[in-house]
């Protein structure tokens, strides 16, 4: 008597205990005779509800093992009940086990079939065995039509649901199947076909404004959005964030910010935790961090700070403004984490170079991804541990595209492009697929080693892949053919680009400068401005080095001055050392002094570099102690500055002070790294070391080089030159060389075209290409 008493005490507050009843076994013996059939049935009742609402919250908490144990102990099941379990198998991806619960129903209603209907479309089985349900159901309703029409529109069956939704009921039709129909159209990008169904709807919901709210702002219609959401007779929250969403993807900061700050005064309706992360992700890419911090605060104000989507993006912005240490806060207090949680926190660490911190969080995950993966090889690559990300790589489990990709990349940002290519063989090999970012990431190992012939067979694959008109691949490929010296053949990739973005004007720009057509370059600048086409940083670098090298001073000095009157961006110190280099070359070494003075921050070793080479230019000893001086503080390990400043004390016979400088040079242990250079010769890499006579065919270079050194003391010649293959040794494709001496050396260029006629001897050979072809006309 005492146990059953328990039992039914156990039933009447089950919902107030919050118990689950996998962790229990009851059994209830009732008496007749002093419970009446009615109490019995409301008993039963109210656990069966309870029982389903446990099978319903399991499914979508993603446990299953709960909700299957629920379903199991129940004393008797309803048809919600099995409804609840078939949903909870669907929600999960478990289709067989849905089909199976709804084949063993002891019976069904129209809500059982529309279960069953929604999780064949929901786990993408074939739309077909859908539609054979839905002619079975004897009572179909609204959400029947609705779920057949969002299945044949998500099969592209556009017709099919037309014509149901044509064949459903007026009185079901609007607004549930129309809005079905309506977001199919917009889940497609059929924009104008959604605004057919919108204006031919009779009844229209909140839903069906949200949605088409959504779909203008997605399709850039911002102001077609803000009227329909302004002439709405009632708005939620859905619509609110939808609207403010659309803003804030179209980069109009202000105005998205604006509508949040009059959706909070209005106090009509309450934020939620999707309006929050939208607007934090949006303080992260507007770069606003005060406003960001507010946000945090009304996170915890609204009471949000345990929701993982909002804390993932809260994660992210203090990651991106280098506040790990905050990021970390959020995470440790997070009390679910979700792979992207780790993910985020792990990129803080890599990106802000405390690698270790980034590789221990990387151990403790309880489940890898492959971004876990890519971000780490990515991590240990930014900071120059190579080997570390070759080693994670091969730990990998399963390596995909992404993954292959992610190592080719650091094997180039590192400079090891061998490596990378026999890489990118391996990935062939595997079967792995590239995409566009892993051919554009072996093209820049191409540029990087001036190897011409492996970056026409790299383009020889993207056409095979059809992937050659892709503009991150075509960019690449100018700045491959470009560093290779093949100019004719990066302008004609460049000009084949229905529409270049400002990435194709940086690469054909900078390869034009670099291979000696500044002129030509600044002609493509200009078109670039005319087209509308906003220069960055990057552009005007480009622009200030064929200023350079055509020594065009006035307008070097011009575009350097439009940068921030024009543009509003401020000159970094690279801007500052090219415009040195300019007024170095030109002879206005005054005026270059004059420059670095006058900048708002701390000249960096590249400025002082420039006016060093400017100063043993022009002999210009007292710039070139306070240019060396300089270096020696910003790069103690580099022996340059002793060097050039050492000659220039010898030559001004300076004996003393060059002894001195190279005395100290020496008890520092510093040494010149030698002059450096390789050339690709029948598929195999010649490397030459200055004063190195390793080479097999060593005399036979020296021979020739002899040779031409002295045809070229005739007074048409200049004196400097540097490694020349004869014609005689092979097909070379186009060397890469360090340390060439100072001076005139398109001079050597010309002269080897002439006399040797060799297409291809050195890097920018594009100058005697060009002049043969026309392409400087």
């Amino acid at each position: 008597m005492l146990a059953k008493q328990n039992a039914a005490f156990l039933h009447r507050n089950l919902s107030k205990l919050h118990l689950s009843l996998s962790r229990l076994s009851i059994r209830v013996v009732p008496e007749p005779d002093t419970e009446s059939a009615a109490a019995r049935d409301k008993r039963d009742s109210r656990l069966a509800v309870y029982c389903n609402t446990q099978i319903t919250k399991h499914g979508k908490d993603g446990d299953i093992g709960a909700a299957e144990s629920v379903f199991s102990r129940m004393p008797f099941k309803t048809t919600v009940s099995w409804t609840a379990m078939l949903t909870a198998y669907a929600e999960n991806g478990q289709i067989e086990k849905a089909l199976q619960v709804f084949d063993e129903m002891p019976e069904r209603t129209t809500a059982s079939y529309n279960a069953m209907i929604t999780a064949y479309i929901r786990n993408c089985v074939d739309v077909n065995k859908a539609f054979q349900l839905f002619y079975k159901i004897p009572d179909p309703n609204a959400v029947s039509y609705a779920a057949m029409v969002t299945g044949l529109v998500q099969a592209g069956m556009v017709d099919m649901a037309k014509k149901l939704h044509s064949e459903t009921p007026f009185m079901w039709r609007d607004p549930v199947c129309s809005n079905a129909l309506l977001n199919g159209y917009l889940k497609m990008g059929a924009l104008d076909e959604a605004v057919r169904v919108f204006e031919s709807m009779e009844q229209r919901n909140v839903v069906s404004f949200s949605s088409m709210i959504d779909g203008y702002c997605k399709k850039g219609a911002v102001l077609k959005a803000r009227e329909l959401f302004d002439k709405m007779p009632e708005q939620n929250v859905i619509t609110w964030t939808a609207m403010i969403n659309g803003y804030l993807q179209m980069g109009l900061f202000e105005d998205g910010f604006m509508l949040f700050l009059d959706m909070r005064r209005e106090g009509v309706v309450g934020v939620n935790s999707t309006t929050l992360t939208v607007i934090v992700e949006a303080c992260t890419d507007s770069e606003r961090f005060h406003e960001g911090e507010q946000m945090h605060g009304l996170v915890f104000l609204l009471g949000f700070q345990s929701d993982v989507f909002l804390g993932n993006s809260t994660i992210n912005m203090y990651c991106r403004f280098s506040s790990v240490e905050a990021a970390n806060k959020i995470f440790q207090a997070l009390s679910r984490k979700d792979v992207v949680t780790w993910n985020s926190l792990i990129a803080g660490y890599a990106q802000s170079g405390d690698v270790e911190e980034a590789y221990r969080l990387f151990q403790r995950m309880p489940t890898k991804d492959v971004v876990s993966w890519t971000t780490m090889i990515t991590g240990f690559s930014a900071s120059g541990m190579t080997e570390k990300s070759i080693k994670l790589f091969e730990m990998m489990p399963i390596k995909d595209g992404i993954a292959w990709t992610a190592i080719i990349s650091s094997l180039v940002n590192n400079e090891e492009y061998e490596e990378a290519f026999r890489c990118f063989i391996k990935m062939l090999r595997t079967a792995v697929r590239p995409n566009p970012l892993t051919l554009s990431s072996v093209l820049r190992g191409s540029s990087g080693l001036a190897a011409l012939n492996q970056g026409l067979q790299v383009h020889a694959f993207a056409v095979k892949m059809e992937l050659e008109y892709d503009t991150s691949i075509r960019n690449s490929l100018i700045s491959m053919y470009s560093k290779c010296g093949n100019m004719m053949d990066a302008y004609k990739i460049f000009i084949g680009i229905s529409a270049p973005n400002v990435v194709s004007y940086n690469s054909i720009i900078t390869g034009l400068a670099q291979n000696g057509f500044g002129e030509k370059a600044l002609r493509l600048f200009k078109k670039m401005e005319n087209e509308g086409q906003c220069p960055n940083q990057v552009t005007f670098l480009a622009v200030l080095s064929a200023c350079c090298h055509a020594g065009l001073v006035k307008e070097g000095w011009d575009h350097f001055k439009s940068m921030k009157s024009r543009y509003g961006m401020e000159p970094k110190g690279d801007h500052y050392a090219c415009l040195v280099d300019l007024l170095g070359r030109a002879g206005l070494l005054e005026e270059a002094v004059c420059l670095i003075r006058s900048m708002p921050s701390e000249p960096h070793g590249g400025v002082w570099g420039a006016l060093l080479s400017a100063s043993k230019t022009h002999s210009r000893l007292d710039l070139a102690e306070l240019a060396a001086g300089n270096l020696m503080k910003l790069q103690p390990d580099d022996a340059t500055p002793y060097v050039v400043l050492s000659s220039l004390y010898d030559a001004s016979e300076k004996k003393y002070e060059g002894n001195r400088v190279r005395m100290a040079q020496k008890s520092k242990g510093l040494r010149k790294s030698p002059g450096c250079s390789w050339i690709i010769v029948k598929e195999n890499v010649h490397r030459f070391l200055a004063g190195d006579k390793s080479h097999p065919d060593i005399e036979e270079i020296e021979f020739t080089l002899c040779a031409i050194g002295k045809d070229m003391q005739a007074p048409r010649h200049g004196k400097n030159f540097f490694g020349i293959y004869p014609p005689t040794c092979g097909r070379i494709e186009c060397p890469t060389y360090q340390l060439v001496q100072a001076g005139d050396d398109y001079e050597i260029r010309r002269y080897n075209s002439t006399v040797w006629m060799s297409t291809s001897p050195i890097q920018d050979i594009s100058l005697v290409e060009a002049t043969r072809t026309g392409f400087l006309q």
